[in-house]
Order: structure tokens, then C-alpha cells, then sequence
């Protein structure tokens, strides 16, 4: 995945990142994570780019609560497994530009 803006469209922050991102952000492919859920494929190279699934994993997750979950016995086959599961898992907005990866916000 290389220049792409995975967010939520009713997230406040993910919006008001992409309009600091100013003219940069005409370049990235916008990726609305909870219409277009992302592929394992797609997971897996952005695990590549952040070095762990842990890294995208959002520990403010709502579904944490509400499953019951106890993320501290979580490995990465966890990790990689509840993002592909529900959008509200992966850490957003998630913005690829040129290989390089940034995660929540900057």
C-alpha cells in the first residue's frame, strides 16, 4: 500500500488531519476504512510498514469492552485477527505517503 489515507468519515481527528495535510493530501488515495474494510493482504503490508500488528492495533477500541477482551494476553495473531474482524480495531487514521507510515495522530 503506498500513498493512502485510511480513516473513518465520521471521525473529527481523522478530518482534521487530512485538511493539515493540505496539498499532500490530493495525492492519497482515500480509504474509508468502515465502507471498504481492509483485506489481509492489505493488513499485512501495513504490518510490514509499522513493524508489528500490535503498532495498528487501537487499544481505545470500544469493542474491547464489549467483548469482553483482556488485550494484555493478546500476541499477534490476536492483534491481526480482531482489526480484520472490526473496523474500530485498527489505530486511525492510518496514512501511507512514499513507504512510510504514520499511525493515529501525528
Amino acid at each position: 500500500m503506498n500513498n493512502v489515507f485510511i480513516h473513518l468519515g465520521t471521525c473529527n481527528t481523522c478530518k482534521k488531519i487530512l485538511a493539515e495535510l493540505g496539498p499532500k493530501a490530493k495525492k492519497l488515495e482515500s480509504r474509508e476504512l468502515k465502507s471498504e474494510p481492509l483485506t489481509g493482504a492489505e493488513l499485512d503490508a501495513l504490518k510490514k510498514l509499522a513493524g508489528s500488528y500490535e503498532a495498528l492495533f487501537s487499544r481505545r477500541s470500544q469493542q474491547i469492552k464489549t467483548l469482553g477482551l483482556d488485550v494484555s494476553t493478546f500476541g499477534e495473531k490476536d492483534y491481526r485477527k480482531y482489526i480484520l474482524e472490526h473496523y474500530s480495531f485498527l489505530k486511525r487514521p492510518v496514512i501511507v505517503i512514499d513507504g512510510k507510515i504514520t499511525i493515529g495522530k501525528p
